[in-house]
């Protein structure tokens, strides 16, 4: 049956528009209308936040090579998927007054208590702009296995969601040590499972090398981004305090 699409007029057959992609249904905006789009356009529910989410906690370096290599349709989009969560995290960190430096205060001119509000405000902005560090890290390391720079970004853009959402998971522990002693401890135990992550990943992402092999190279790639990161981070009070 011939269908006229309301978006450009083509005249087409199927369930898209073959002019403009549109799809041939449409449906009359309501509040199923607005249910679906949430579900689909901004959460993707079905089949992509939580499809990637469970991918990444499974079968991590597998499932972002098959990205890589073309099997995208259940999967959520990296960049959104990043954004969505680290948003997540940067409200509830936010909401529920998260204090990391609870013994600290105006030292060498940092407000902490200030730094701390300002992480937890621009804290999706801070984990999209350590993904190009990361990147630096893994294609100086792993530029021999066949990638471009683009795919060791999305490498790396779904392997900060899996951080986000691990921190997520073990948000109630954040909470309940919130201003204590105990604080500084719990973020050096989330470093280390943010890192284990990381070489999880690799490992698995890596597979036409030995295991050992790719342990060795995430572990130079992380040193990498470490050198760089806190290079950044003292030209960046340097810049403060000086003004």
């Amino acid at each position: 049956m011939e269908i006229t699409c309301k978006n450009c007029h083509q005249v087409y057959t199927g369930h898209y528009c073959n002019n403009c992609g549109q799809s041939a249904e449409t449906h009359k905006i309501n509040a199923h209308f607005l249910w679906h789009d949430i579900q689909h356009g901004l959460l993707h529910f079905d089949k992509g936040i939580l499809y990637s989410l469970k991918q990444l906690f499974s079968r991590p370096g597998h499932s972002i090579r098959e990205f890589i290599d073309g099997k995208r349709a259940r999967h959520f989009k990296p960049l959104s998927l990043v954004v969505v969560l680290a948003t997540l995290y940067g409200f509830m960190y936010h909401y529920f007054h998260i204090n990391l430096y609870p013994y600290t205060s105006d030292v060498k001119g940092i407000d902490y208590a200030e730094f701390n509000e300002w992480t937890a405000t621009h804290f999706s902005w801070i984990t999209i702009a350590t993904i190009p560090i990361y990147t630096i890290g893994t294609y100086i390391c792993f530029k021999k296995q066949g990638y471009n720079f683009v795919e060791f970004f999305v490498l790396n853009t779904f392997k900060a969601s899996q951080r986000l959402f691990a921190h997520i998971i073990t948000f109630p522990l954040l909470y309940y040590f919130n201003g204590t002693s105990e604080i500084p401890l719990l973020v050096k135990i989330f470093y280390v499972i943010d890192v284990l992550l990381i070489f999880w990943t690799n490992i698995q992402f890596f597979n036409k090398i030995s295991k050992m092999k790719a342990l060795l190279l995430s572990i130079l790639s992380h040193i990498i981004f470490l050198a760089i990161f806190y290079a950044i981070v003292i030209i960046v009070v340097l810049i403060i305090t000086k003004f």
